[in-house]
């Protein structure tokens, strides 16, 4: 090839690439209106396994955070297990300017492992929050956060699944999960970041890696933030504290899809109830044994942690509607749930 031909293969090259460069500056526009939002955490630790001497080892970890509005005012949403066991002057804030803060006030929610910070600060960019029940598999995603300790970075994936329940994640124990799962490369560090769509949009925080290396394998973790927009105003209006719905039933962890379709479910899904309290909304409700919970409040049941999730996100004293599948008929039950007992 010699120069001339070169420099026309360039200029082809050029057009061929200008849809694809278009795209690019989607992505870059994403960027700049998302990472302001974002922000830097690292939190100094004492190890919980103290040497010989009574002595905990320090332990350092870094995170990261989201800049959210609610009423009009300023907080950080992150995850729990980021902040968790460091004192409010061991934990460093660092906004995307470059300005640093000590929290002034921390609430947290242990079951979900969301927590919400507070800063004196001012001029903080808040992002723009997403409907996360409208993503689909396959939607384009961008994760934000600080891997590593590199703050700020950003990965590029797709919607992986939705609706990831039961999953063992390190110590934490999350017992209301909804994960959305994504292969947009999530390492150490991206916890408390933002899932963000092609509209510059949050649609869930980066919690949790699967990984039995440590790093990325291309299966990563986010809340949906229809999740942290509840907990995170539950935290903030009760002053720390979340207040979750009862039901009352004790449920069938194991019901499979080939046991759903044995009952003449035309497609397999559906809770099934193994006990009910006493005295409580479900045994007023008249919820009986081996009863297939299929839809709750107008939402189609999946298995027993989306009733559990469902549930728990309900308003306190709500009636709502049951589905059953009883004996092969489909019944409608009223309930009205109450304060979750402890």
């Amino acid at each position: 090839m010699n120069s001339a031909e070169r420099e026309k293969a360039f200029e082809q090259l050029a057009d061929q690439v200008a849809d694809l460069e278009l795209q690019g500056n989607l992505l870059r526009q994403v960027v700049k209106l998302v990472q302001p939002s974002v922000v830097h955490i690292d939190a100094e630790k004492t190890a919980r396994s103290p040497d010989r001497y009574g002595r905990g080892s320090h332990v350092e970890e870094a995170g990261s955070g989201l800049i959210f509005a609610y009423q009009g005012q300023p907080y950080i949403a992150t995850n729990r297990h980021v902040v968790k066991d460091a004192e409010y002057h061991n934990i460093t804030i660092e906004l995307a300017d470059g300005r640093r803060f000590h929290p002034t006030t921390i609430w947290d929610d242990p079951p979900t492992d969301i927590a919400v910070i507070q800063i004196a600060a001012t001029n903080l960019v808040t992002s723009r929050t997403g409907n996360s029940d409208q993503l689909d598999i396959g939607d384009f995603v961008l994760a934000v956060g600080s891997p590593f300790g590199l703050s700020r970075s950003v990965t590029f994936g797709i919607v992986s699944a939705k609706s990831r329940r039961d999953l063992e994640l390190g110590e934490e124990n999350v017992q209301f999960q909804d994960f959305i799962q994504t292969d947009a490369a999530i390492n150490p560090g991206n916890s408390g970041g933002p899932l963000v769509n092609l509209r510059g949009e949050v649609v869930g925080i980066n919690t949790a890696i699967a990984s039995n290396s440590g790093g990325n394998d291309g299966i990563g973790f986010a809340i949906p933030m229809k999740m942290v927009v509840d907990i995170s105003n539950q935290l903030i209006e009760n002053n720390g504290k979340v207040v979750r719905a009862f039901l009352g039933v004790h449920l069938d962890r194991n019901f499979t899809p080939v046991e759903a379709a044995q009952f003449g479910l035309s497609h397999p899904y559906g809770a099934r109830v193994t006990r009910i309290t006493d005295d409580s909304p479900a045994a007023a409700a008249k919820l009986e044994k081996d009863d297939i919970i299929v839809g709750f409040n107008g939402v189609t049941i999946e298995d027993d942690g989306h009733l559990i999730n469902t549930v728990g996100l309900t308003q306190i004293d709500e009636k709502v509607e049951i589905k059953v599948l009883r004996n092969g008929k489909s019944v409608i039950l009223k309930a009205q749930v109450t304060v979750r007992r402890n």
